[in-house]
């Protein structure tokens, strides 16, 4: 049987093709924003002459790699509307994907421990309110019943004085919504290729033609880069500079345990997150690792700051032990904002710098990637982080609101 008839067999959700010579776009980068971008692109533009090029195998990047929290409650208006239109993407995606992805709205509470904190946390939820996302402030009372094995005694360093509550955040189960996506572009006739790592781009002038690739030559009238840490290697290739930065960040879970935690809790201030997965683990993270890199694992440091913190919040993790690290490539950039949109080379378009945010923006990086790349042209959301904002300084600025990694 050959590869192109793998869907007939029922233990296949899509095709594993060999690359054909043409295509009218690639996008390179396997994982949740490309295979986002390659559902839209079909569904919404009825461009199905596509292909997703995977330099390993699908979403074994940092869509496996991240501990899923799905929040729209960020600073500013710009990012308030993508990542809104995300959440509601999230909310009616199982269905139009015909899958479920485990998405568990139990809320994400972001932690107070100074006076700082608490101003900075009280503006955003006025920010949020007015931008239409549902945001609440918690005085100590209240996040205690909201998630009762948190610890707000005052004899700790940093007491609790308060928390942002957004109720319809939460998480989902990553590699399910990759399989998703996966399993719907392939219905649409988009090839999957997995090891074919792009090597370099074929231009005419300042006109991309075509992809090098570890599987051959492809041409194609159009590309889009979203190879999140990679992306700025990719660009060198195609002869420009991105302003990102590629960090290591990491994040492990405990053992099995009884639910326990029903909630999502974030802190700034002490740098750590904390869920419970669906199967029973411990999720935690914390901060980048301060140096540059593109190695898929974090410091040991990182892990003994981060496990300090958590077990001053939540005293019953005490006993609780790591069952397994892992790491990410996130770039950041200088605002903490993404980048999607046109790049200096003509017909190839970038998705890149969002950071820690890129599980959570996911359906929304897809839905106006795929329609720039289709028209472009940007849409309305993704328009004001475009590339160009670094020269004019129209900045985004979400370091406060874009979590601990930050």
């Amino acid at each position: 049987m050959s590869a192109d008839h793998l869907p007939e067999h029922p233990d296949f959700l899509w095709r594993n093709p060999d690359p054909k010579k043409s295509y009218d776009a690639v996008i390179v980068g396997g994982g949740g924003h490309g295979l986002a971008t390659a559902y839209f692109l079909a569904k919404n533009h009825g461009m199905t002459n596509i292909a997703i090029l995977e330099k390993g195998w699908l979403a074994g990047g940092n869509m496996a790699r991240n501990t899923t929290i799905i929040r729209s409650n960020y600073l500013w208006d710009e990012s308030a509307a993508i990542y809104e239109h995300a959440l509601k993407l999230w909310e009616i995606l199982p269905e139009e994907l015909e899958y479920d992805f485990l998405f568990s709205q139990r809320g994400v509470m972001n932690l107070a421990h100074t006076l700082g904190d608490v101003r900075e946390s009280v503006r955003r939820v006025g920010a949020n309110r007015l931008n239409g996302v549902d945001a609440e402030w918690l005085d100590p009372q209240q996040v205690k019943e909201l998630c009762p094995i948190l610890n707000i005694k005052d004899n700790i360093r940093y007491p609790v004085m308060g928390a942002t509550y957004q109720p319809r955040a939460g998480i989902a189960k990553h590699d399910h919504v990759a399989w998703a996506f996966a399993r719907k572009c392939d219905e649409l006739g988009v090839d999957i290729i997995q090891n074919c790592e792009v090597t370099g781009f074929i231009k005419d002038g300042n006109r991309v033609t075509g992809v090098q690739t570890t599987r051959g030559t492809i041409n194609t009238e159009k590309v889009g880069l979203c190879a999140a840490g990679h992306s700025s290697v990719l660009a060198e290739m195609a002869g420009f500079r991105l302003p990102i930065q590629s960090h290591p960040l990491q994040a492990l879970v405990s053992e099995l345990h009884e639910p326990v935690h029903p909630t999502v809790v974030m802190s700034n201030h002490v740098h750590v997150y904390v869920s419970q997965a669906h199967k029973g683990e411990l999720v935690m993270g914390a901060g980048v690792d301060s140096y540059n890199g593109y190695g898929q694992r974090g410091s040991f440091h990182v892990i003994e700051e981060q496990m300090a913190a958590a077990v001053e919040l939540f005293p019953i993790f005490a006993r609780a032990h790591v069952l397994r690290t892992w790491g990410g490539i996130v770039d950041t950039t200088l605002d903490a904002s993404p980048i999607v949109g046109l790049s200096p080379v003509e017909n190839m378009f970038v998705n890149c710098g969002w950071g820690t945010g890129g599980f959570k923006g996911t359906p929304a990086a897809g839905l106006t990637f795929a329609h720039t790349i289709a028209t472009g042209a940007p849409h309305q959301l993704n328009k004001p982080f475009a590339l160009e904002r670094f020269e004019t300084g129209a900045l985004i600025d979400e370091h406060g609101a874009a979590a601990v990694a930050h």
